[in-house]
């Protein structure tokens, strides 16, 4: 009664004010202890702008337990179809992170979203964040009313669910039913188009941004994103022209150009770059140094790499993260310094992840020694929960360039008892707009399997009349040389190759377009396919351009930019 008194209001209308004055002044916990108090008076009702307001409270102070229990008052006094109260009620789960609890009121209640699209966007986001990426598409279609802020969840949910394939196109159906734009919605495309190397829709869209100026603010995120696309679409000159032209006042203007050059194969112009950067007075940052080392361990500058690791501490006073000591291990083992790159990682202050056990393996194999430390690293990647097929595979083709074929075997028969299965190469390459994917070994199952089948044939007829030589000694299956040859020959990138050739070869086009060829794949390039495609640029005199899992490789008169350092 105490509290009452205090509380002050004598109907609901008072109290909502009261509560929501609590709210305004930042004392969410004052709003509850009042409504609570009024409670258990007993004397008024809660009205849904009051479960409204504390539920604002609750979203506030992430009080899962009260929401929970106002959910239920909600839909005993049948308040819970105001779609006021049921967009906090998702609200607070979504902040508090409890997803099960949003995906059952989803499931309760999901005529909410056909005719309002603000908590349409709520529900097509919070799907996306439990992984219903299909659900929120269902719901998109059947949505009478769509807006921007519609567009664009479901453009970045496929995004960040790895899907910038099916954004690009969301993004076309969005522009051809007119909707305009925004500057978050072409930073999220671009970051698509980056992420599938999609030169053709990036220029698209760059043209869009332009024509956009008027209303869509060029700011830092935009050029940096543009920065970014183009970098990752190997057009890294275009990329130094953006950069030129536009205002560099953030650092993230930089740290796109710097990690740009880096993934090209260009790390001493990202150092260059950063003492450009030293001179203009931007303060770098942890995101910057990562760049850097990057750029460093793609080209073997090993010293350079070492002081950038220790500018980044004496200098700027940060900390190295676990990324930054990732990548410098990565500088080290593709260096050969297989014992240092050891060292680096026991010496680290925290635990070393994953990926750093992975890429010390990964260095085992390139260099082909030290068996014992890629033991270690697989022993500490199975304690770590990993083991997928990749870290077996490594294994696998370490043994094998040992010639120890019987601890090959063992690995894969391993994996067979495990059910692990391997993971399959994957490339997709462009063509007039439209982007096609490759799997490893797919060959009979592609629609266009003759036609890309006679240009392997081809070409290998033409490769090996030039002098190449399968590099087969990573097949571990006990066939004749032959069968080996012909499982390197279904790589994913092969048989992108060999499509393009196909489509383009019969087209009179002399353009620059029809004379590249630009393919991105999931994993790294194996050595074998890194020696075909060197020849293949000769023998069709073509320029090849791949994207792989670690870095760019332009393939030019049987020469790649990457120095066969990747």
């Amino acid at each position: 009664m105490h509290s009452l008194k205090r509380f002050g209001p004598r109907t609901w209308a008072q109290c909502n004010s009261m509560i929501k004055a609590f709210i305004i002044k930042g004392s969410p916990q004052k709003a509850v202890h009042g409504y609570k108090a009024i409670l258990l008076h007993g004397t008024f009702k809660p009205d849904h702008r009051t479960l409204s307001l504390i539920l604002e409270a609750c979203k506030v102070s992430e009080d899962i337990i009260l929401a929970t229990a106002l959910h239920s008052r909600a839909f005993r006094t049948g308040f819970g179809s105001h779609l006021c109260v049921a967009n906090l009620l998702f609200s607070v789960y979504l902040t508090c992170s409890c997803l099960s609890e949003a995906h059952k009121l989803f499931d309760e209640m999901p005529e909410w979203c056909i005719d309002d699209p603000f908590f349409a966007n709520l529900m097509i986001s919070g799907y996306f964040r439990i992984g219903r990426g299909e659900t929120a598409t269902m719901l998109f279609r059947k949505m009478s009313v769509r807006d921007i802020v519609t567009w664009n969840s479901m453009i970045s949910g496929h995004v960040k669910n790895l899907q910038p394939q099916i954004a690009i196109e969301l993004f076309g159906e969005m522009v051809a039913m007119g909707f305009e734009p925004d500057g978050f919605t072409f930073s999220t495309v671009l970051s698509a188009c980056a992420r599938v190397g999609s030169l053709h829709h990036g220029e698209w869209l760059h043209c869009l941004m332009s024509a956009a100026k008027s209303r869509v603010e060029m700011n830092y995120i935009l050029n940096a994103a543009l920065i970014d696309m183009y970098s990752k679409c190997g057009r890294v000159e275009k990329s130094l022209r953006i950069f030129q032209l536009v205002p560099r006042l953030h650092v993230s203007i930089w740290n796109s150009m710097i990690s740009g050059l880096a993934i090209n194969g260009h790390g001493s112009h990202a150092l260059k770059l950063f003492d450009e950067m030293e001179k203009e007075q931007i303060v770098p940052d942890q995101v910057t140094f990562v760049s850097l080392l990057n750029g460093c361990s793609h080209c073997g500058l090993v010293e350079e790499g070492r002081w950038v690791f220790d500018v980044m501490q004496r200098i700027y006073n940060l900390k190295p993260l676990v990324e930054h000591y990732g990548s410098l291990v990565d500088l080290l083992t593709r260096a050969g310094q297989l014992e240092e790159a050891y060292s680096t990682i026991k010496s680290m202050p925290m635990e070393p992840d994953l990926i750093i056990w992975r890429t010390l393996l990964s260095g085992c194999r390139i260099h082909q020694q030290q068996p014992q430390l890629a033991e270690i690293a697989a022993s500490k990647i199975s304690g770590h929960g990993g083991s997928g097929s990749g870290d077996y595979v490594l294994l696998s083709n370490i043994y094998s360039l040992l010639d120890r074929r019987r601890s090959a075997e063992m690995i894969w028969e391993t994996m067979r008892k495990k059910k692990v299965r391997k993971e399959h190469g994957l490339s997709w390459v462009e063509i007039d707009g439209r982007i096609f994917n490759f799997k490893s070994g797919g060959l009979r199952s592609h629609p266009d399997s003759k036609a890309i089948s006679h240009v392997l044939s081809c070409l290998m007829e033409k490769l090996k009349a030039a002098g190449f030589v399968p590099v087969t000694s990573m097949v571990v299956m006990d066939v004749l040389e032959e069968e080996k040859e012909e499982n390197l020959n279904g790589h994913s990138e092969r048989l992108a190759v060999a499509y393009i050739v196909s489509k383009t070869t019969t087209m009179a086009r002399d353009d620059h377009e029809g004379k590249e060829i630009r393919v991105s794949k999931n994993l790294r390039t194996c050595v074998d396919c890194h020696c075909w495609l060197k020849m293949v640029s000769t023998v069709l005199s073509r320029v090849i351009i791949v994207r792989d899992r670690v870095r760019f490789h332009r393939f030019e008169n049987g020469r790649c930019s990457c120095g066969d350092y990747w």
